[in-house]
Protein backbone atom coordinates (compact mmCIF):
# COMPACT_ATOMS: atom_id res chain seq x y z
CA UNK A 1 0.00 0.00 0.00
CA UNK A 2 1.38 3.60 -1.07
CA UNK A 3 1.71 6.41 1.36
CA UNK A 4 -0.98 8.38 -0.47
CA UNK A 5 -3.67 5.26 -0.40
CA UNK A 6 -2.75 4.43 3.36
CA UNK A 7 -3.37 8.45 4.61
CA UNK A 8 -6.79 8.68 2.38
CA UNK A 9 -7.79 5.47 3.89
CA UNK A 10 -7.40 6.42 7.67
CA UNK A 11 -8.75 9.82 6.43
CA UNK A 12 -11.82 8.10 5.39
CA UNK A 13 -12.20 5.84 8.12
CA UNK A 14 -11.60 8.96 11.09
CA UNK A 15 -14.24 11.05 9.20
CA UNK A 16 -16.81 7.81 9.86
CA UNK A 17 -15.67 6.99 12.91
CA UNK A 18 -15.83 10.92 14.40
CA UNK A 19 -19.61 10.51 13.53
CA UNK A 20 -20.26 7.16 14.47
CA UNK A 21 -18.54 8.26 18.17
CA UNK A 22 -20.79 11.17 19.30
CA UNK A 23 -24.12 8.59 17.92
CA UNK A 24 -23.12 6.12 19.55
CA UNK A 25 -22.69 7.74 22.57
CA UNK A 26 -26.29 9.23 22.06
CA UNK A 27 -27.69 5.79 22.10
CA UNK A 28 -25.74 4.90 25.24
CA UNK A 29 -27.17 8.31 26.86
CA UNK A 30 -30.84 7.63 25.82
CA UNK A 31 -31.15 3.87 25.70
CA UNK A 32 -31.28 3.77 21.96
CA UNK A 33 -34.16 6.39 21.53
CA UNK A 34 -32.70 9.03 20.64
CA UNK A 35 -34.33 12.63 20.66
CA UNK A 36 -35.24 13.60 16.92
CA UNK A 37 -33.74 17.59 18.05
CA UNK A 38 -30.25 15.38 18.41
CA UNK A 39 -30.24 13.42 15.36
CA UNK A 40 -31.05 17.57 13.63
CA UNK A 41 -27.60 18.45 15.42
CA UNK A 42 -25.64 15.66 13.70
CA UNK A 43 -27.12 15.93 10.55
CA UNK A 44 -26.17 19.90 10.50
CA UNK A 45 -22.61 19.43 12.34
CA UNK A 46 -21.67 16.45 10.11
CA UNK A 47 -20.02 17.86 7.23
CA UNK A 48 -18.48 21.39 8.88
CA UNK A 49 -17.56 19.42 12.27
CA UNK A 50 -15.59 16.51 10.55
CA UNK A 51 -13.50 18.79 8.33
CA UNK A 52 -12.79 20.69 11.58
CA UNK A 53 -12.14 17.55 13.70
CA UNK A 54 -10.32 15.81 10.53
CA UNK A 55 -7.81 19.12 10.49
CA UNK A 56 -7.28 18.67 13.97
CA UNK A 57 -6.22 15.30 13.65
CA UNK A 58 -3.85 16.29 10.69
CA UNK A 59 -2.14 18.71 13.20
CA UNK A 60 -1.51 16.34 15.51
CA UNK A 61 0.41 14.17 12.91
CA UNK A 62 -2.16 11.43 13.24
CA UNK A 63 -1.63 10.59 9.30
CA UNK A 64 2.74 10.92 9.20
CA UNK A 65 2.98 8.59 11.82
CA UNK A 66 4.12 4.42 10.97
CA UNK A 67 1.60 2.64 12.45
CA UNK A 68 3.75 -0.65 12.54
CA UNK A 69 5.73 1.12 14.90
CA UNK A 70 3.20 2.55 16.97
CA UNK A 71 3.89 2.82 20.76
CA UNK A 72 2.75 5.02 23.90
CA UNK A 73 3.28 8.50 21.76
CA UNK A 74 1.48 7.55 19.17
CA UNK A 75 -1.28 6.77 21.85
CA UNK A 76 -0.52 10.06 23.40
CA UNK A 77 -1.49 11.80 20.19
CA UNK A 78 -4.51 10.23 19.31
CA UNK A 79 -5.72 10.71 23.18
CA UNK A 80 -4.67 14.64 22.91
CA UNK A 81 -5.63 14.69 19.51
CA UNK A 82 -9.70 13.56 19.90
CA UNK A 83 -9.64 15.64 23.32
CA UNK A 84 -9.03 18.60 21.30
CA UNK A 85 -11.20 17.23 18.58
CA UNK A 86 -14.90 17.09 20.94
CA UNK A 87 -13.56 20.16 22.65
CA UNK A 88 -13.97 22.09 19.12
CA UNK A 89 -17.26 19.55 18.58
CA UNK A 90 -18.56 20.97 22.29
CA UNK A 91 -17.17 25.32 21.53
CA UNK A 92 -18.63 24.85 17.85
CA UNK A 93 -21.98 23.49 19.20
CA UNK A 94 -22.49 26.14 22.21
CA UNK A 95 -22.13 28.70 19.61
CA UNK A 96 -25.02 27.47 17.38
CA UNK A 97 -26.79 26.69 20.16
CA UNK A 98 -26.78 22.81 19.05
CA UNK A 99 -25.43 21.44 22.43
CA UNK A 100 -25.52 17.98 23.27
CA UNK A 101 -25.02 16.71 27.45
CA UNK A 102 -22.05 16.60 28.64
CA UNK A 103 -22.03 12.82 29.43
CA UNK A 104 -22.30 12.50 25.50
CA UNK A 105 -19.58 14.40 25.11
CA UNK A 106 -17.42 12.35 27.66
CA UNK A 107 -19.05 8.90 26.47
CA UNK A 108 -18.18 9.97 22.80
CA UNK A 109 -14.68 11.13 23.26
CA UNK A 110 -13.91 7.77 25.31
CA UNK A 111 -15.45 5.68 21.81
CA UNK A 112 -13.38 7.90 19.98
CA UNK A 113 -10.33 6.97 21.56
CA UNK A 114 -10.92 2.97 21.68
CA UNK A 115 -11.83 3.59 17.78
CA UNK A 116 -9.13 5.43 16.33
CA UNK A 117 -6.47 3.68 18.27
CA UNK A 118 -8.71 0.48 17.79
CA UNK A 119 -7.92 0.80 13.91
CA UNK A 120 -4.17 1.86 14.38
CA UNK A 121 -3.48 -1.39 16.74
CA UNK A 122 -5.51 -3.49 14.46
CA UNK A 123 -3.33 -2.92 11.21
CA UNK A 124 -0.47 -4.22 13.78
CA UNK A 125 -2.49 -7.49 14.48
CA UNK A 126 -2.80 -7.74 11.10
CA UNK A 127 0.65 -7.49 10.25
CA UNK A 128 1.75 -9.98 13.00
CA UNK A 129 -0.90 -12.67 12.27
CA UNK A 130 0.91 -12.13 8.31
CA UNK A 131 4.20 -12.32 9.52
CA UNK A 132 3.84 -15.48 11.71
CA UNK A 133 2.40 -17.32 8.80
CA UNK A 134 5.20 -16.38 6.42
CA UNK A 135 7.62 -17.29 9.16
CA UNK A 136 5.39 -20.70 9.05
CA UNK A 137 6.23 -21.28 5.81
CA UNK A 138 10.33 -21.70 6.41
CA UNK A 139 11.69 -22.79 9.37
CA UNK A 140 12.74 -19.96 11.40
CA UNK A 141 16.26 -19.39 13.19
CA UNK A 142 15.68 -19.44 17.17
CA UNK A 143 17.00 -17.23 19.33
CA UNK A 144 18.13 -16.41 22.93
CA UNK A 145 19.15 -13.00 23.71
CA UNK A 146 21.71 -12.25 25.94
CA UNK A 147 20.34 -8.61 27.89
CA UNK A 148 16.59 -8.01 29.01
CA UNK A 149 16.95 -4.46 28.94
CA UNK A 150 16.01 -1.38 26.74
CA UNK A 151 18.51 -2.85 23.99
CA UNK A 152 16.99 -6.60 24.05
CA UNK A 153 13.62 -5.57 24.36
CA UNK A 154 13.88 -2.79 20.97
CA UNK A 155 15.58 -6.29 18.72
CA UNK A 156 12.69 -8.59 20.24
CA UNK A 157 10.15 -6.20 18.39
CA UNK A 158 11.86 -5.78 15.47
CA UNK A 159 12.26 -9.50 15.27
CA UNK A 160 8.45 -9.23 15.07
CA UNK A 161 8.37 -6.71 12.28
CA UNK A 162 11.19 -8.01 10.32
CA UNK A 163 10.29 -11.23 8.64
CA UNK A 164 12.80 -10.80 6.53
CA UNK A 165 15.32 -11.72 9.12
CA UNK A 166 13.39 -14.76 9.82
CA UNK A 167 14.64 -14.82 13.52
CA UNK A 168 11.97 -15.96 16.51
CA UNK A 169 13.41 -14.56 19.68
CA UNK A 170 12.39 -17.35 22.41
CA UNK A 171 14.48 -16.83 25.37
CA UNK A 172 16.30 -14.06 27.14
CA UNK A 173 19.37 -14.48 29.61
CA UNK A 174 19.91 -11.37 32.22
CA UNK A 175 22.17 -11.44 35.39
CA UNK A 176 19.61 -8.84 37.10
CA UNK A 177 17.56 -11.91 39.41
CA UNK A 178 14.42 -9.03 39.55
CA UNK A 179 13.84 -10.17 35.76
CA UNK A 180 13.80 -13.45 36.01
CA UNK A 181 10.39 -14.71 35.37
CA UNK A 182 9.28 -12.14 34.01
CA UNK A 183 8.26 -11.47 30.24
CA UNK A 184 9.75 -8.70 27.64
CA UNK A 185 7.18 -8.57 24.66
CA UNK A 186 6.21 -11.91 25.16
CA UNK A 187 9.62 -13.41 25.42
CA UNK A 188 10.26 -15.05 28.99
CA UNK A 189 13.58 -13.94 30.87
CA UNK A 190 14.72 -17.47 32.68
CA UNK A 191 17.87 -17.27 34.30
CA UNK A 192 21.00 -15.97 34.71
CA UNK A 193 24.72 -16.38 32.18
CA UNK A 194 25.30 -19.44 34.18
CA UNK A 195 22.58 -21.58 32.59
CA UNK A 196 23.18 -20.40 29.21
CA UNK A 197 24.54 -23.71 27.58
CA UNK A 198 21.13 -25.82 29.63
CA UNK A 199 18.79 -23.20 28.07
CA UNK A 200 20.02 -23.31 24.38
CA UNK A 201 19.75 -27.36 24.51
CA UNK A 202 16.17 -27.05 26.35
CA UNK A 203 14.98 -24.29 23.82
CA UNK A 204 16.59 -26.09 20.65
CA UNK A 205 18.54 -22.61 20.19
CA UNK A 206 19.83 -21.82 16.48
CA UNK A 207 21.40 -18.36 17.81
CA UNK A 208 22.44 -16.45 20.87
CA UNK A 209 22.73 -12.50 20.82
CA UNK A 210 24.45 -10.70 22.94
CA UNK A 211 22.36 -7.67 23.23
CA UNK A 212 24.53 -5.76 25.42
CA UNK A 213 25.68 -2.39 23.78
CA UNK A 214 26.99 -0.45 27.39
CA UNK A 215 28.58 -3.86 28.54
CA UNK A 216 32.66 -3.34 28.80
CA UNK A 217 34.53 -5.62 26.47
CA UNK A 218 35.60 -7.89 28.98
CA UNK A 219 32.51 -8.37 29.79
CA UNK A 220 31.40 -9.11 26.41
CA UNK A 221 34.12 -11.55 25.75
CA UNK A 222 33.39 -13.72 28.78
CA UNK A 223 29.94 -14.14 27.76
CA UNK A 224 30.54 -14.96 24.15
CA UNK A 225 33.27 -17.31 25.99
CA UNK A 226 30.17 -18.98 27.47
CA UNK A 227 28.07 -18.64 24.79
CA UNK A 228 30.46 -20.45 22.36
CA UNK A 229 30.48 -23.72 24.13
CA UNK A 230 26.97 -24.31 22.72
CA UNK A 231 27.64 -24.23 19.11
CA UNK A 232 24.92 -21.95 18.43
CA UNK A 233 26.02 -18.81 16.03
CA UNK A 234 26.87 -15.97 17.83
CA UNK A 235 25.99 -12.40 17.25
CA UNK A 236 26.04 -8.86 19.02
CA UNK A 237 25.44 -5.12 18.71
CA UNK A 238 27.84 -3.00 18.61
CA UNK A 239 29.32 -0.81 21.77
CA UNK A 240 27.18 2.58 23.03
CA UNK A 241 30.63 4.72 21.01
CA UNK A 242 29.79 2.64 17.64
CA UNK A 243 25.63 3.92 18.07
CA UNK A 244 26.11 7.32 17.40
CA UNK A 245 22.39 7.93 16.39
CA UNK A 246 21.23 5.89 19.94
CA UNK A 247 18.61 4.01 18.38
CA UNK A 248 19.45 -0.24 18.55
CA UNK A 249 18.34 -1.31 15.40
CA UNK A 250 18.64 -5.19 13.76
CA UNK A 251 20.54 -3.70 11.09
CA UNK A 252 23.09 -2.73 13.57
CA UNK A 253 23.10 -6.35 14.50
CA UNK A 254 26.15 -8.11 13.35
CA UNK A 255 28.32 -11.58 13.95
CA UNK A 256 30.53 -11.80 16.07
CA UNK A 257 34.28 -9.96 15.53
CA UNK A 258 37.55 -11.37 16.13
CA UNK A 259 38.34 -8.19 17.81
CA UNK A 260 35.41 -8.37 20.47
CA UNK A 261 37.28 -11.83 21.80
CA UNK A 262 39.92 -9.41 22.82
CA UNK A 263 38.75 -9.05 25.96
CA UNK A 264 39.87 -5.70 27.27
CA UNK A 265 39.32 -2.03 26.28
CA UNK A 266 40.89 -0.07 24.03
CA UNK A 267 44.47 1.48 24.72
CA UNK A 268 44.07 5.48 24.72
CA UNK A 269 46.70 6.92 22.98
CA UNK A 270 48.61 10.07 24.14
CA UNK A 271 47.75 11.85 20.85
CA UNK A 272 49.37 14.99 21.76
CA UNK A 273 52.60 13.05 22.61
CA UNK A 274 52.38 11.37 19.65
CA UNK A 275 52.12 14.11 17.35
CA UNK A 276 54.81 15.80 19.17
CA UNK A 277 57.71 14.36 17.31
CA UNK A 278 55.84 12.66 14.12
CA UNK A 279 54.18 16.07 12.85
CA UNK A 280 56.40 17.23 10.08
CA UNK A 281 59.06 14.10 10.60
CA UNK A 282 60.77 12.23 8.04
CA UNK A 283 59.60 8.80 9.57
CA UNK A 284 61.20 5.57 8.16
CA UNK A 285 59.43 1.94 9.08
CA UNK A 286 61.08 -1.13 8.32
CA UNK A 287 59.29 -3.88 7.54
CA UNK A 288 56.55 -1.22 6.61
CA UNK A 289 54.56 -3.94 4.49
CA UNK A 290 54.46 -6.56 7.54
CA UNK A 291 51.36 -6.63 9.58
CA UNK A 292 52.43 -4.25 12.54
CA UNK A 293 54.26 -2.20 10.04
CA UNK A 294 51.81 -1.39 7.63
CA UNK A 295 49.37 -0.19 10.83
CA UNK A 296 51.87 1.90 12.13
CA UNK A 297 52.54 3.46 8.37
CA UNK A 298 48.88 3.49 9.00
CA UNK A 299 48.66 5.24 12.17
CA UNK A 300 51.51 7.52 11.76
CA UNK A 301 50.05 9.14 8.41
CA UNK A 302 47.03 10.71 10.23
CA UNK A 303 50.05 12.91 11.96
CA UNK A 304 51.22 14.46 8.94
CA UNK A 305 54.41 13.33 8.76
CA UNK A 306 57.23 15.33 6.42
CA UNK A 307 57.71 12.38 4.91
CA UNK A 308 56.52 8.11 5.29
CA UNK A 309 59.05 6.07 4.29
CA UNK A 310 58.29 2.31 4.13
CA UNK A 311 61.30 0.19 4.05
CA UNK A 312 60.64 -3.72 2.70
CA UNK A 313 62.09 -6.58 1.33
CA UNK A 314 58.53 -7.83 0.22
CA UNK A 315 57.91 -5.43 -2.20
CA UNK A 316 53.91 -6.72 -2.75
CA UNK A 317 52.69 -5.67 0.36
CA UNK A 318 54.60 -2.58 0.12
CA UNK A 319 52.95 -1.93 -2.93
CA UNK A 320 49.45 -2.78 -1.98
CA UNK A 321 50.17 -0.34 1.42
CA UNK A 322 51.34 2.22 -1.22
CA UNK A 323 48.25 2.45 -3.03
CA UNK A 324 46.38 2.40 0.14
CA UNK A 325 47.49 5.22 1.47
CA UNK A 326 48.03 7.41 -1.72
CA UNK A 327 44.07 6.31 -2.24
CA UNK A 328 42.90 7.57 1.44
CA UNK A 329 45.42 10.95 1.15
CA UNK A 330 46.12 11.47 -2.38
CA UNK A 331 48.56 14.59 -2.31
CA UNK A 332 47.91 14.90 1.34
CA UNK A 333 51.37 12.76 2.69
CA UNK A 334 54.89 12.76 0.98
CA UNK A 335 55.40 8.87 0.81
CA UNK A 336 58.41 6.75 -0.33
CA UNK A 337 58.73 2.92 -0.62
CA UNK A 338 61.98 1.87 -0.85
CA UNK A 339 62.84 -2.06 -1.35
CA UNK A 340 65.64 -3.36 0.75
CA UNK A 341 66.63 -5.37 3.54
CA UNK A 342 67.99 -4.51 6.60
CA UNK A 343 70.66 -7.40 6.27
CA UNK A 344 72.62 -5.12 4.07
CA UNK A 345 74.31 -2.82 5.61
CA UNK A 346 75.36 -0.32 2.28
CA UNK A 347 71.39 -0.41 0.74
CA UNK A 348 71.21 0.81 4.50
CA UNK A 349 73.39 3.74 3.81
CA UNK A 350 71.86 4.97 0.80
CA UNK A 351 68.55 5.10 2.46
CA UNK A 352 69.35 6.52 5.71
CA UNK A 353 71.96 9.13 3.80
CA UNK A 354 69.39 10.11 1.11
CA UNK A 355 65.73 10.64 3.49
CA UNK A 356 68.00 11.10 6.73
CA UNK A 357 64.88 9.90 8.96
CA UNK A 358 64.44 11.34 12.21
CA UNK A 359 62.07 8.61 13.76
CA UNK A 360 63.32 4.93 13.40
CA UNK A 361 60.37 2.23 13.80
CA UNK A 362 62.24 -1.18 13.43
CA UNK A 363 59.40 -3.75 12.69
CA UNK A 364 61.17 -5.75 10.16
CA UNK A 365 62.36 -8.89 11.77
CA UNK A 366 61.19 -13.03 11.12
CA UNK A 367 58.60 -13.93 13.42
CA UNK A 368 57.53 -17.49 12.78
CA UNK A 369 58.16 -19.31 15.64
CA UNK A 370 57.79 -22.71 13.98
CA UNK A 371 60.14 -21.70 10.92
CA UNK A 372 62.58 -20.45 13.02
CA UNK A 373 63.61 -23.27 15.26
CA UNK A 374 64.30 -24.77 11.75
CA UNK A 375 66.30 -22.02 10.58
CA UNK A 376 68.33 -20.34 13.25
CA UNK A 377 70.91 -18.67 11.61
CA UNK A 378 68.23 -16.64 9.78
CA UNK A 379 66.69 -15.64 12.67
CA UNK A 380 69.96 -14.32 14.10
CA UNK A 381 70.93 -12.47 10.49
CA UNK A 382 67.99 -10.57 10.58
CA UNK A 383 66.74 -10.02 13.95
CA UNK A 384 70.27 -9.59 15.60
CA UNK A 385 71.84 -8.42 12.65
CA UNK A 386 69.71 -6.57 10.51
CA UNK A 387 68.11 -4.62 14.18
CA UNK A 388 72.37 -3.86 14.61
CA UNK A 389 72.88 -2.25 11.07
CA UNK A 390 69.60 -0.37 11.83
CA UNK A 391 70.43 0.96 15.39
CA UNK A 392 74.15 1.88 13.98
CA UNK A 393 72.76 3.97 10.38
CA UNK A 394 70.14 5.66 12.61
CA UNK A 395 73.08 7.25 15.30
CA UNK A 396 75.51 7.80 11.64
CA UNK A 397 72.86 10.05 10.70
CA UNK A 398 71.50 11.81 13.88
CA UNK A 399 68.12 10.04 13.68
CA UNK A 400 66.35 11.38 16.87
CA UNK A 401 64.35 8.57 17.73
CA UNK A 402 64.94 4.89 17.33
CA UNK A 403 62.13 2.05 18.32
CA UNK A 404 62.31 -1.87 18.35
CA UNK A 405 59.17 -4.02 17.70
CA UNK A 406 60.13 -6.76 19.92
CA UNK A 407 57.88 -9.00 20.89
CA UNK A 408 56.60 -10.93 24.69
CA UNK A 409 58.61 -13.79 23.78
CA UNK A 410 61.67 -12.32 24.25
CA UNK A 411 60.43 -12.56 27.94
CA UNK A 412 63.09 -15.88 29.10
CA UNK A 413 62.85 -17.02 25.53
CA UNK A 414 62.57 -20.76 24.70
CA UNK A 415 62.39 -20.90 21.28
CA UNK A 416 65.05 -19.53 18.49
CA UNK A 417 62.73 -16.79 17.61
CA UNK A 418 62.22 -15.18 20.99
CA UNK A 419 66.15 -15.69 21.32
CA UNK A 420 67.05 -13.68 18.62
CA UNK A 421 64.23 -10.76 19.64
CA UNK A 422 65.88 -10.66 23.33
CA UNK A 423 69.22 -10.08 21.39
CA UNK A 424 67.84 -7.34 19.35
CA UNK A 425 66.49 -5.53 22.97
CA UNK A 426 70.19 -5.66 24.18
CA UNK A 427 71.48 -4.00 21.05
CA UNK A 428 68.74 -1.40 21.19
CA UNK A 429 69.81 -0.82 25.19
CA UNK A 430 73.45 -0.89 24.43
CA UNK A 431 73.14 2.05 21.93
CA UNK A 432 71.55 4.65 24.20
CA UNK A 433 74.95 5.34 25.00
CA UNK A 434 76.26 5.55 21.28
CA UNK A 435 75.31 9.29 20.43
CA UNK A 436 72.53 11.31 20.96
CA UNK A 437 69.50 9.03 19.20
CA UNK A 438 66.96 7.97 21.56
CA UNK A 439 66.55 4.30 22.05
CA UNK A 440 63.10 2.55 22.71
CA UNK A 441 61.66 -0.99 22.38
CA UNK A 442 58.16 -2.20 23.17
CA UNK A 443 56.60 -6.01 23.27
CA UNK A 444 53.42 -6.65 21.35
CA UNK A 445 52.04 -9.93 22.48
CA UNK A 446 49.98 -12.02 20.00
CA UNK A 447 48.85 -9.82 17.47
CA UNK A 448 45.31 -10.62 16.80
CA UNK A 449 44.57 -11.24 13.04
CA UNK A 450 47.93 -10.54 11.93
CA UNK A 451 49.04 -12.15 8.88
CA UNK A 452 50.98 -16.05 9.96
CA UNK A 453 48.27 -15.92 13.47
CA UNK A 454 45.76 -18.62 12.90
CA UNK A 455 42.07 -16.84 12.72
CA UNK A 456 43.57 -15.49 9.10
CA UNK A 457 44.36 -19.45 8.65
CA UNK A 458 40.74 -20.33 9.82
CA UNK A 459 39.06 -17.85 7.65
CA UNK A 460 41.12 -18.98 4.39
CA UNK A 461 40.36 -22.35 5.17
CA UNK A 462 36.57 -22.42 5.94
CA UNK A 463 36.10 -21.29 2.23
CA UNK A 464 37.63 -24.27 1.04
CA UNK A 465 35.70 -26.86 3.58
CA UNK A 466 32.79 -25.57 2.20
CA UNK A 467 33.43 -25.48 -1.19
CA UNK A 468 34.38 -29.65 -0.34
CA UNK A 469 31.14 -30.31 1.46
CA UNK A 470 29.08 -28.69 -1.11
CA UNK A 471 30.61 -30.69 -3.73
CA UNK A 472 30.50 -33.99 -2.47
CA UNK A 473 27.06 -33.16 -1.49
CA UNK A 474 26.32 -31.94 -5.41
CA UNK A 475 28.13 -35.62 -5.85
CA UNK A 476 25.84 -37.62 -4.01
CA UNK A 477 22.89 -35.98 -5.30
CA UNK A 478 23.23 -36.71 -8.60
CA UNK A 479 24.46 -40.58 -7.67
CA UNK A 480 20.92 -40.72 -5.62
CA UNK A 481 18.93 -38.82 -8.40
CA UNK A 482 16.45 -41.43 -8.78
CA UNK A 483 16.01 -42.23 -5.10
CA UNK A 484 14.86 -38.82 -4.54
CA UNK A 485 12.44 -38.94 -7.46
CA UNK A 486 11.28 -42.22 -6.34
CA UNK A 487 10.72 -41.52 -2.20
CA UNK A 488 9.58 -37.73 -3.10
CA UNK A 489 11.94 -36.68 -0.69
CA UNK A 490 12.53 -32.95 -0.93
CA UNK A 491 15.74 -31.32 -0.99
CA UNK A 492 15.99 -29.91 2.26
CA UNK A 493 14.85 -33.43 3.71
CA UNK A 494 18.17 -34.86 1.84
CA UNK A 495 20.32 -32.53 2.86
CA UNK A 496 19.23 -32.81 6.60
CA UNK A 497 19.48 -37.10 6.06
CA UNK A 498 22.92 -36.77 4.85
CA UNK A 499 24.50 -34.68 7.52
CA UNK A 500 23.27 -36.86 10.06
CA UNK A 501 24.49 -39.63 8.17
CA UNK A 502 27.90 -37.81 7.71
CA UNK A 503 27.55 -36.91 11.38
CA UNK A 504 27.13 -40.53 12.99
Amino acid sequence: MSKTTRIVSLVIIDAVLLNLSIFFALLIKFDASVPQQYIEYLRSFAIVGTVLQLAVFWLFGLYRSLWEYASIEEMLQIIFATLVAYAIRAVVGYAGGKVFPVSVYIVGWILLNMMVGGTRISYRLARRVKNDLLRRRCKPSRAMIIGAGSAGSMLIKEFKNHTDMNIVPVVMVDDDRTKHGTKINGVPVVSGREKIKELAGKYNIDEIIVAIPSASKKEIAELLRISKETKCKLKTLPNMMEIMDGEVSVKQLRDVRIEDLLGREEVKLNIEEISGYLTNEVVMVTGGGGSIGSELCRQIAKFNPKKLIIFDIYENNAYELQNELMFLYKDKLDLEVVIGSCRDRERLREVFERYKPGVVFHAAAHKHVPLMEGNPSEAIKNNVFGTLNTCRRAVDFGAKKFILISTDKAVNPTNIMGASKRLAEIIVQSMNRMGDTKFAAVRFGNVLGSNGSVIPLFRKQLPVVLHHFALSLWQLFRKNLSTLLWTGKSMKQFTRDYCLLRLY
